[in-house]
């Protein structure tokens, strides 16, 4: 009975660590390209950047060195401040980027944590373009 039972745990355990293991690797490559559009997921780039409620990871859409869009992915926020806060993305938005990787936008009211954390998003998504394009 206890070698079936520690042979049982050993299974748990093997199939715990592959359930990790299978969580933690990324959906997608943090830089993809499609035709001329390169894309940069921050979820890999932001773990430790937090909003209110946890992280808030985007998708940053550039075309010939000019930011064409920002997306947010799937968050925990609020959604009544977090669609306040998104809107600052679209300052972003037909600015080179290097202009915009240099720029301070503004946060919004009521929506401080969630503003910071998708600037911070925003940031690492163009530093990392820059060192890796």
């Amino acid at each position: 009975m206890k070698k079936r039972m520690n042979g049982l745990l050993t299974a748990i355990t093997i199939c715990a660590m592959v359930a990790i293991m299978m969580s933690a690797m990324p959906s997608e490559n943090i830089m993809t390209k499609d035709n001329d559009t390169t894309v940069i997921n921050t979820e890999l780039l932001s773990k430790n950047v937090k909003g209110f409620k946890g992280t808030t990871p985007v998708k940053i859409f550039i075309v010939k060195n000019k930011i064409a869009k920002i997306e947010t992915l799937p968050n925990h926020e609020t959604p009544k401040f977090f669609d306040k806060a998104k809107a600052l993305l679209s300052e972003f938005t037909g600015k080179s980027v290097s202009k915009a990787a240099k720029m301070d936008v503004d946060g919004v009211s009521g929506a401080t944590y969630s503003s910071k954390a998708l600037k911070k998003n925003v940031a690492l998504g163009l530093a990392y373009y820059n060192k890796n394009k």
